[in-house]
């Protein structure tokens, strides 16, 4: 496989915005004219359309921001129906989730794209078998690591303890982006500050709560309007 282009997206936790960021990522590489396609390594839940069909929120959200139509390409070879723990869900199938197969459905996914945003699994040490984790699948891709931070009590110490896992397989985060949850932290800004101070990479934005309008309901995906409003708060600079 030829030498990815893109972004790996981690976060501190799952449910932190990892997919909301990804769209708004995506959104933000396309509008400096490239082909990028968002890809998933494995998704745990699913639900039926008024269709019958069988869908992933996350990856019909990354299917909107890329501009693809439904079932259009394969962007994640585990689609597990139980919202657990990929590797818990998988085994309840049966299927023990391999990482040469997702490197290849990587390849196949690559050659349509000129870059790739790649979506983690829950937080970056997310196992995915009994012997490899994400953190493994990240090393092998060699995309650099953009951080999702979501806002609440404790991530501080979620942050620097991903960034501490994330240095320690000799990779570094290129970026990382805080993502306000539906409740507000109290302090905010000063755990911004903190965290600046503290994660050695560049701070792309702080994405507000979405407005009420924009709110994605239970088992859909973010709407291009969400994924938009969110774009407008990441600053990121295209070579």
């Amino acid at each position: 496989m030829t030498k990815l282009t893109g972004f790996f997206v981690t976060g501190t936790d799952t449910e932190v915005g990892k997919t909301l960021v990804c769209g708004a990522l995506i959104l933000k590489l396309r509008e400096h004219g490239k082909k990028v396609i968002g890809f998933k390594p494995v998704v745990a839940g699913t639900y039926q359309d008024a269709s019958g069909h069988v869908l992933n929120e996350d990856l019909e959200t990354l299917r909107i921001a890329s501009q693809l139509a439904p079932g259009q390409f394969n962007l994640s070879p585990y689609v597990l129906d139980m919202p657990v723990a990929p590797h818990l869900a998988a085994a309840s199938k049966g299927i023990t989730l391999d990482l040469n197969i997702i490197m290849q459905a990587l390849g196949d996914i690559q050659k349509k794209a000129d870059c790739l945003v790649v979506e983690g699994a829950g937080g970056f040490l997310v196992p995915l078998n009994n012997h490899e984790d994400l953190g493994d699948l990240v090393q092998q891709i060699g995309l650099p690591v953009i951080l999702v931070v979501g806002m609440k009590l404790g991530c501080i110490n979620h942050a620097l303890l991903t960034q501490e896992a994330i240095k320690a397989r000799g990779l570094n985060i290129a970026a990382w982006v805080a993502n306000s949850l539906a409740n507000e932290m109290p302090l905010l800004q000063e755990n911004i500050v903190t965290l600046q101070a503290k994660i050695n990479a560049p701070f792309l934005g702080l994405i507000p709560p979405l407005p009420n309008a924009l709110q994605k309901s239970h088992n859909s995906p973010y709407s291009i309007e969400a994924l938009d409003f969110a774009a407008q708060y990441i600053q990121i600079e295209i070579n």
